[in-house]
């Protein structure tokens, strides 16, 4: 079974993240998967926008910490974080425009990955977080992005405390654009991408590019300030055992270094 299913309708595409068992987080060859998907979706003109969403009852828990686990008892190099970071943005930088439909859990790399699509709709039910800080890594896409889209507190609290986030605080925080109830979040996803696909392609594509443009203003500077953080980060002692103790179930012992 593929871990990425990819269905085409009359002018929309869906992205399921398949991997149920695991709360779809990023690991297996979801992302294999995913770059052919939207190498086909993007060519394809009939194709007008992406909706994204989860197998289950998740959308997605992020990265595959157990995958991260088992690399690092294999000694497989550094502590690799598995989320979406900037090598891994495909949906805001994609011409197309693409809908997250939050089904239910959305944390870490999985918040990651909606908010790098354009619009997000939650499910009553969803809730999200990110609780790298918990796991001794970083967020990725969201240390960068996050400010940018929602206040800088509410960023801050996110960030900073790992608490979960009940899909009514995303909604008045601006971290989703509608919560619905669960059996509604994939018709109201489709409602919307039939929308969005009425109208003049090149008029979506282009309003689209400048909207990213500036969201994306000096976000390179922000990766290459990143990158040296991560170095420190994710080399560090407390990188391994955040994973490790999620593995084995038990509370982690930071060392702060």
């Amino acid at each position: 079974m593929a871990d990425l299913l990819y269905e085409k309708h009359d002018n929309y595409a869906t992205f399921t993240m398949n991997r149920p068992e695991r709360l779809n987080a990023l690991g297996g060859s979801m992302q294999p998967e995913l770059t052919e998907a939207l190498r086909d979706f993007t060519n394809d003109d009939a194709m007008r926008v992406g909706i994204v969403t989860g197998a289950g009852r998740a959308f997605s828990a992020g990265a595959d910490l157990k995958e991260m686990a088992e690399r690092n008892a294999r000694g497989d190099g550094r502590s690799q974080y598995g989320g979406v970071t900037e090598t891994g943005v495909q949906f805001s930088r994609n011409p197309k425009p693409f809908i997250a439909a939050i089904n239910g859990l959305c944390i870490a790399g999985g918040l990651e990955r909606a908010l790098d699509c354009d619009i997000r709709i939650a499910s009553s039910e969803a809730f999200f977080g990110l609780f790298e800080v918990k796991r001794g890594i970083l967020a990725g896409y969201a240390i960068h992005h996050l400010a940018r889209m929602i206040p800088f507190g509410d960023a801050m609290y996110i960030l900073l405390t790992g608490d979960r986030v009940s899909a009514e605080a995303a909604l008045r925080w601006g971290l989703v654009q509608e919560v619905v109830e669960p059996d509604q979040v994939m018709p109201r996803a489709i409602e919307v991408a039939e929308m969005i696909a009425a109208n003049a392609p090149l008029s979506v594509q282009g309003t689209k590019s400048i909207a990213q443009q500036w969201r994306q203003l000096q976000i390179d500077e922000s990766y290459r300030f990143g990158q040296w953080v991560n170095k420190i980060v994710l080399t560090s002692e407390d990188s391994k055992e955040g994973p490790r103790a999620f593995a084995e179930k038990r509370e982690a012992a930071w060392m702060g270094r």
